[in-house]
């Protein structure tokens, strides 16, 4: 996920505030993929007979009779390429045959891909050679700009009832090139906070009264316990990186860059005042741990363990760990702002989809439609609620099927809420260095015990001289 501004969801969220070995979105969706195993398809064209489609495993799969040609003339097949396995996957899967079964204009065969980097490396091959997939979950500002993906303005204004107010507009902003929308969100995340209930019950702690970060030092502190100079039991553990002091410094009013975009504003105050925040509390009052370093994503289960096998009270992670939690055990709650400075403004990112401009005119009709099935206020509520990922459509907290697993699983509001008021991503302008210099920082003061106005000034120092290349 480090590549340059503007390439694919993955690179997205290289390019905002969450560095890549510590993107959650990317963790959850690459690691199931790789350990699916799956087998790579790379057909192009929609050249499959009428009534097959591809499973996640790559086999056919019939269509239902519903879907046989109309009168008119056949259905339109398009292929939607998509990097995700396991159970993601297998919900993709199941959202593509249910529109297949809707309708009889249009035949979805959905493509697996290893991961987003992998769709991209797929793609940029079928451009070149004229051969594309109709739709595809990824995006690339650049190649927007370029000319390799069509704008769907005129599309959508076919779609009835599409309705783009109802969209979280913090998702749907991030799909547009140059006032033009290239790309609709099919689904989001953002770092929430889990806490264990009898821990805070224990400790006579109400988690709706935690509105800002000193309230949820002081519950650390209370709920932290000590043993011969040792923390046994810790109040909190965010999560190692940058993106937990990230979101945390953007709710307390700092930027990443100056308004005209010409100076990294790393250092500033806000900054500082936050990230020694999180220094303090995790090596002088020792109320709270990281989990860094490790084989791939250990240190993230290490420190949801830590929560499930009552090792610490709470943790900030991705909306998507949410099919790895236990709410028996657990709950969520947003990430709180600071004392005078009003809500939380954590980042919130959207994985978008794209319609090719090499794509025919029928192809580009048909995948339309297909991506405005996906959005949907019922798809996207069924995505969310068997994901654990933020529902694209503000409407989707009104679902019925919504709203009956939000009344035993209120959990699941949570993420989309947070949404509503969420900062974008950070579009780094110089290819990644800044979002590099912040992961450095952050292991300067998340590890090192570095004070925070120390290691933010060289990142800013290194940051900056990045940015001034580009004059």
């Amino acid at each position: 996920m480090n590549v340059s501004s503007g390439n694919s969801f993955a690179v997205l969220l290289k390019d905002s505030t969450v560095p890549a070995r510590n993107s959650s979105i990317f963790k959850r969706l690459s690691a199931v993929s790789l350990i699916a195993g799956l087998s790579v398809l790379t057909a192009c064209g929609g050249n499959a007979a009428p009534g097959n489609a591809v499973t996640a495993d790559g086999a056919a799969a019939a269509v239902p009779a519903a879907n046989a040609a109309p009168a008119g003339g056949a259905p339109v097949t398009i292929e939607f390429w998509y990097g995700l396995g396991g159970k993601l996957g297998e919900n993709m899967e199941s959202l593509i045959q249910k529109f297949n079964a809707s309708q009889q204009e249009v035949i979805v065969k959905g493509i697996v891909q290893g991961d987003y980097t992998e769709t991209e490396q797929k793609l940029q091959a079928a451009i070149a050679a004229g051969q594309v997939p109709a739709a595809v979950l990824s995006s690339n500002i650049d190649w927007a700009r370029k000319g390799y993906y069509a704008a769907m303005d005129e599309l959508i204004a076919e779609q009835p009832d599409f309705n783009k107010e109802d969209f979280v507009q913090t998702f749907l902003n991030q799909g547009q090139v140059d006032g033009k929308q290239y790309f609709l969100p099919m689904y989001g995340s953002t770092q929430v906070m889990y806490y264990r209930k009898d821990a805070f019950a224990k400790s006579g702690i109400d988690a709706s009264q935690i509105k800002t970060w000193e309230d949820l030092a002081a519950a650390a502190k209370k709920m932290t316990v000590s043993e011969g100079g040792k923390t046994t039991f810790y109040g909190w553990e965010p999560m190692w990186g940058s993106g937990n002091m990230v979101d945390a410094a953007l709710s307390k009013g700092g930027s990443i860059l100056s308004e005209d975009g010409t100076k990294v504003t790393i250092d500033s105050q806000e900054w500082i005042d936050t990230w020694e925040f999180f220094r303090k509390a995790i090596h002088e009052d020792k109320t709270m741990r990281i989990h860094s370093g490790g084989q791939g994503w250990e240190y993230w289960y290490k420190t949801i363990d830590d929560v499930m096998k009552g090792q610490a009270a709470g943790y900030t992670g991705s909306s998507g760990d949410q099919g790895d939690l236990d709410f028996s055990v657990v709950s969520a709650m947003e990430q709180p702002g600071w004392a005078g400075a009003g809500e939380g403004k954590p980042v919130a990112g959207a994985s978008m989809a794209g319609i090719p401009a090499k794509a025919g005119d029928a192809e580009k009709q048909a995948a339309m439609k297909w991506l405005t099935y996906f959005t949907s206020s019922e798809n996207t509520a069924f995505w969310s609620i068997h994901t654990g990922y933020i529902s694209v459509r503000q409407s989707a907290l009104e679902d019925p099927a919504f709203v009956a697993f939000s009344e035993s699983n209120p959990q699941i509001k949570i993420p989309l809420q947070q949404a509503a008021h969420a900062s974008p991503p950070f579009q780094d302008p110089t290819g990644g260095k800044i979002n590099d210099a912040l992961t450095i920082a952050a292991d300067k003061v998340q590890i090192e015990n570095i004070p925070a106005a120390e290691a933010l000034k060289e990142a800013q120092q290194t940051a900056q001289a990045a940015l001034d290349k580009l004059k």
